[in-house]
């Protein structure tokens, strides 16, 4: 028994798999990773989609800036964070598989419902469906990754994952500009919900479910059917998963209000069409968020492995080395420049999400690991992507006329605090996994030098 609890540590610290069928081949874990990726590209094709028209909705249902905040970040935000701990704590106790599938299904027919929305409440209404639907996405996925891949990898597999994000946005700024412009939003709206209901039955002939909590120690508890609440109780009694989630939600505070404006900005103020911004703005965005996210993931992976404190700290000095961006896209004179400039803060922004993703798999054992990631995404999301894009729609309403740009040049400039109040969050967050990682390692000590004593 104790040999074949040495030779299960052995392959964990080596990075290789236990041999548990076909979860072991590596083949095959990122084929899962792969079509879990297509299900998080989906995820915020969705949310780019509002983004993108923000300008035709706007004027089609005489909306003001705030109400595009409230339909682009809180009133999303809110139903998909609250409905994220009852999903995530589903899915620690039954089939994680499932759970993705039907929640994929259920926020396609209503990103499909978005479409046929003839004024604010209704499009609300459809947005709170969308935001229930995807409740039901990440945390699960970020749990199935986790027993896919070790720890030493999963830096960069939660990197490949993340990458959903700028995949996503590219394709959204691309495929929602051009069918807009060509047969109206509408038809964007109902004919991404058809591309997402179809892709369900895809994601339930490859995605087999794994051994849950395969690369924890043998002594963890997570083979023992775990409680409702148990979950909620280790994440909030664990300091740096509170700070690395605040940390995380700040840094997506700048990044949810950067993205989810910059297309109107750029139409408003810098005189961009939508077919630009279908070709020009999507490939800025996209790749330089793909590159931002595959580097941090790497960079983290190999730097966390000698110093843990850069799990945070990476991401405080990328957020911080946004601000000079930031400012200049707001300021510049023409929408070239501007396309210039938000190469960097696209690129550092989404270093957070790779690192604070790791962190939180690799401090919770695998019979909570769903729920830990969705109190996560609570906070991340309350914070970030319910408080961004309607904190800059109310910026910008307040200093401008309901169509100037001068107002939504504002709000854009108002971010740059964020930023710092992000990097002293990161800082504080470095302190307490370091300090965690100290005691871990004297808790070590003291284990081994016990019985001798």
């Amino acid at each position: 028994m104790a040999q074949h609890a040495q030779h299960r540590n052995e392959q964990i610290e080596g990075g290789g798999a236990p041999r548990t069928g076909i979860a072991s081949r590596p083949g095959y874990r990122y084929l899962v990773l792969c079509t879990l990726l297509v299900a998080c590209i989906l995820n915020f094709l969705d949310r780019q989609f509002l983004a993108i028209l923000a300008e035709p909705v706007k004027k089609s249902l005489s909306l003001s800036d705030t109400q595009l905040g409230l339909l682009t970040g809180l009133t999303f935000a809110v139903f998909y964070t609250a409905f994220g701990i009852p999903m995530a704590i589903l899915a620690d106790r039954t089939n994680r598989v499932r759970i993705v599938a039907l929640s994929c299904a259920l926020w396609s027919v209503f990103t499909g419902l978005c479409g046929v929305a003839s004024n604010f409440g209704q499009l609300a209404l459809a947005r709170v469906g969308v935001g229930i639907g995807e409740a039901g996405g990440n945390p699960p996925s970020n749990s199935l990754i986790a027993d896919y891949f070790p720890p030493s990898e999963r830096g960069t597999a939660n990197a490949i994952f993340s990458l959903g994000i700028p995949i996503g946005i590219t394709l959204g700024a691309a495929s929602g500009g051009l069918i807009a412009a060509s047969y109206g939003w509408r038809t964007a709206f109902i004919a991404l919900g058809f591309v997402g209901v179809a892709i369900v039955p895809i994601m339930l002939l490859i995605i087999r479910e794994p051994e849950r909590g395969r690369f924890d120690p043998p002594a963890a508890p997570e083979r023992a059917r775990p409680s409702r609440l148990a979950g909620i109780g280790l994440f909030l009694r664990t300091p740096k998963l509170l700070a690395i989630s605040v940390s995380a939600g700040l840094g997506s505070f700048v990044n949810a209000g950067m993205v989810s404006w910059s297309p109107a900005l750029l139409i408003r103020d810098k005189g961009m069409t939508l077919p630009q911004i279908s070709l020009y703005y999507s490939l800025v965005l996209g790749l330089s968020m793909a590159v931002g996210t595959l580097v941090s993931g790497r960079v983290v992976d190999r730097a966390a492995k000698r110093h843990p404190r850069a799990y945070a700290i990476i991401p405080g000095f990328a957020t911080l080395a946004c601000l000079p961006f930031i400012m200049g896209f707001a300021l510049s004179s023409s929408w070239q420049i501007a396309l210039v400039l938000l190469i960097f803060p696209s690129a550092f922004g989404i270093a957070y999400l790779p690192a604070a993703t790791t962190v939180v798999q690799n401090s919770v054992p695998g019979a909570h690991r769903a729920t830990a990631s969705a109190i996560y995404l609570f906070i991340l999301n309350i914070i970030g992507t319910g408080g961004g894009p309607l904190f800059v729609g109310l910026v910008s309403d307040h200093f401008s006329g309901r169509h100037s740009a001068t107002g939504l040049r504002y709000g854009m400039l108002a971010l740059s605090g964020v930023c710092v109040l992000s990097f002293v969050s990161q800082l504080i967050t470095a302190r307490l996994i370091g300090a965690d990682h100290e005691a871990a390692m004297r808790a070590a000590g003291e284990a081994q030098t016990g019985p001798s004593a």
